[in-house]
């Protein structure tokens, strides 16, 4: 039996898997870009490419587009850590994300709001970034990609809700405003977690 508590920390020790989440247009991936290129070299810092029935193309964030029959049988071959389905689509974070965390390192992903309870039994550190803007500034950004009309927005914004309902440990981001300030928050936000992971 190893008596040494440095060992015995080094075996128990767990990374945090972050959970970025909010509406469309609130501006997740923008976030996401800027930690990535902050945390750029850094080993103990892994961003995830999703795998997404969707084809790779399509725009919005990288991930790994596969057909729906393809997005099957790796779930059936437990591919993935965590899925879930929306808004006709599937979504797969891979297993592998757990070798990170064994690591004791931090990983970060795109997630969904109605997928959390999923996410909260696959990981036993979870914290949720929950990214936000006013009702407005995400009506003007949605108009801008020219799916709907603002009135079509603005009422679906009504119906919505931009709160994380549940026992999470949830950041709130509010990205109305510049980039650059939202920018700075995401990313003081995952070196708080970092310095935890790492006992520093």
């Amino acid at each position: 039996m190893d008596n040494d508590p440095a060992i015995a920390r080094k075996k128990s020790k767990i990374g945090t898997m972050v959970a970025v989440v909010g509406p469309s247009g609130a501006g997740k991936d923008s976030l996401i870009h800027i930690a990535m290129t902050h945390f750029a070299g850094r080993p103990d810092v892994h961003f995830v490419q999703r795998v997404i029935t969707r084809p790779a193309g399509a725009g919005g964030e990288q991930h790994l587009g596969v057909s729906p029959e393809e997005f099957k049988a790796m779930r059936e071959q437990g591919a993935f850590a965590v899925d879930w389905d929306a808004h006709g689509l599937s979504y797969g974070i891979p297993a592998s994300v757990h070798e990170k965390l064994a690591l004791g390192h931090l990983v970060i992903a795109n997630g969904s709001r109605s997928a959390l309870p999923h996410w909260a039994k696959a990981f036993s550190s979870l914290l949720v970034i929950n990214v936000t803007a006013s009702p407005e500034v995400l009506a003007e950004r949605l108009v801008a990609r020219g799916r709907e009309s603002r009135e079509e927005i603005l009422e679906r914004l009504k119906r919505g809700s931009l709160t994380v309902e549940g026992d999470y440990d949830v950041v709130d981001i509010d990205n109305s405003g510049a980039l650059a300030e939202a920018g700075a928050r995401f990313v003081s936000t995952l070196d708080a977690v970092l310095a935890r992971c790492t006992g520093a």
